[in-house]
């Protein structure tokens, strides 16, 4: 079976750090706006606190995820990779000069 991403329970233990005092100070009968100030403070300083290894898997896994040695090949990649590997070579080439709507156009403004 496979672990659960680290990002996944990153943003659910920041969304419970927030939820839970949220609702206790709206059970407690504080304004609703002042209690979603509180639970976002709150949020923010404690994840700062407690979730400094989870934030630190987080960012690491990120920085793996972009900086890859080998780009990651799908199946549609290979599938296009053979496609362009069974043309014979120069049956582009050949198809665009003798097809002038696949010629580029040209940007040089005609003369009058």
């Amino acid at each position: 079976m496979k672990s659960v991403p680290v990002w996944i329970w990153y943003t659910v233990l920041r969304v419970a750090l927030f939820a839970v005092p949220l609702a206790v100070l709206l059970a407690a009968g504080v304004d609703w706006w002042i209690a979603v100030a509180v639970a976002a403070l709150f949020g923010l300083a404690a994840s700062l606190v407690f979730l400094r290894r989870a934030r630190d898997a987080m960012s690491s896994d990120l920085y793996a995820a972009r900086h890859r040695e080998q780009p990651v090949k799908s199946v549609d990649d290979e599938v296009e990779d053979a496609a362009i590997d069974d043309t014979a070579p120069g049956e582009s080439s050949d198809r665009a000069a003798s097809d002038p709507a696949a010629r580029p156009a040209s940007r040089e403004p005609e003369a009058e």
